[in-house]
């Protein structure tokens, strides 16, 4: 514990202008910056701190984030006290996008002030340290971070990854294009706003005689109802049927 708080120092010491997070009882650490200072927090982490490896780095979309479309309270055997009402994150139409308005009722969807992160997990092997690095992109129109592929080499097809599902673009980046979705795809599906019922469907046109992308327009948006357990009888008459058994 005493070598994590002079770690957790030389962190805050170093790094003025972030900020310096620890998740209890696990004590995991990350270490927020600036976009404007992630490359730069990057060589030095790498350089000063001896962290040698970035072993994966990812996008994350906090829209929606605290927030739930369901009620908890009043939960019975008849299920939930409501049902799902206004359109949560992903249950979107073609060309439906959130709102923080509430419209007829629904619940507003709440917009964060910082949408998109990149966050890059950390290892050094010579002090048998982990780290989270995370910055947020500063423009969520159009989210830009430096790429670290100069840092940590083995980042390139991370970024990739995050560029296809969230749409982030790694500024430096040597080759940055889709890695996981098709050439024709549209916008990026592990965005919130991306609707679950996807935005084209694929079908083969007789007349053109090749495969063509057409809006959505076959399937509605739909969320999936909560698991409720409810109490089960059988075991109980079971054990009453051996007693009556047991009896006679």
């Amino acid at each position: 514990m005493a070598e994590q708080a002079s770690f957790i120092d030389r962190l805050s010491a170093r790094f003025t202008g972030g900020k310096v997070i620890v998740v209890e009882p696990r004590g995991e650490v990350t270490l927020e910056v600036p976009a404007s200072d992630w490359h730069a927090t990057a060589l030095a982490l790498r350089d000063e701190f001896g962290f040698e490896q970035s072993v994966d780095l990812c996008g994350v979309d906090y829209l929606g984030y605290g927030s739930d479309e369901w009620d908890t309270a009043d939960v019975s055997s008849q299920g939930f006290s409501r049902g799902v009402e206004g359109k949560g994150a992903g249950r979107f139409a073609w060309g439906e996008f959130p709102s923080e308005e509430d419209a007829g009722g629904a619940q507003p969807q709440h917009m964060p002030t910082q949408r998109f992160a990149v966050v890059a997990q950390l290892r050094s092997y010579q002090h048998n340290l982990m780290l989270h690095l995370r910055c947020f992109a500063p423009n969520e129109g159009l989210p830009v971070v430096r790429s670290l592929t100069d840092v940590w080499p083995g980042l390139n097809w991370f970024e990739r990854e995050a560029f296809d599902l969230f749409g982030v673009i790694f500024e430096g980046h040597p080759d940055l294009r889709r890695i996981l979705t098709d050439y024709g795809f549209v916008g990026h599906p592990f965005r919130k706003d991306f609707p679950l019922i996807g935005n084209v469907e694929v079908r083969y046109d007789e007349e053109k005689k090749r495969v063509v992308y057409e809006p959505v327009t076959s399937v509605e948006p739909r969320v999936g109802v909560p698991r409720v357990i409810r109490d089960d009888a059988r075991l109980q008459t079971a054990a009453g049927e051996r007693s009556q058994e047991a009896m006679k």
